[in-house]
C-alpha cells in the first residue's frame, strides 16, 4: 500500500471556485482541464480529492 497511486484528472474549470478548492487542485499538481496526474495514496491527498471531487475524475 505504501506505493499505491491514484490517477486524478481535472474535468471542470477552476474559474470562479473557492480559493481553498483552487489550492487543493494546485496541491494535487493539476493546472489544466483534462490534465491527469498520479498522486500517492495518502490521507492528505485523499482529503484534497474528496474536497474537490465535483471537479475531478479519479481512478485507482
Amino acid at each position: 500500500m505504501a506505493n499505491s497511486k491514484i490517477k486524478v484528472t481535472l474535468v471542470k474549470s477552476l474559474i470562479g471556485r473557492l480559493e481553498a478548492h483552487k489550492a487543493c487542485a494546485r496541491g494535487l499538481g493539476l493546472r489544466r482541464i483534462r490534465q491527469t496526474v498520479e498522486v500517492i495514496d495518502t490521507p492528505e491527498n485523499r482529503g484534497m480529492i474528496n474536497k474537490i471531487s465535483y471537479l475531478l475524475k479519479s481512478e485507482g
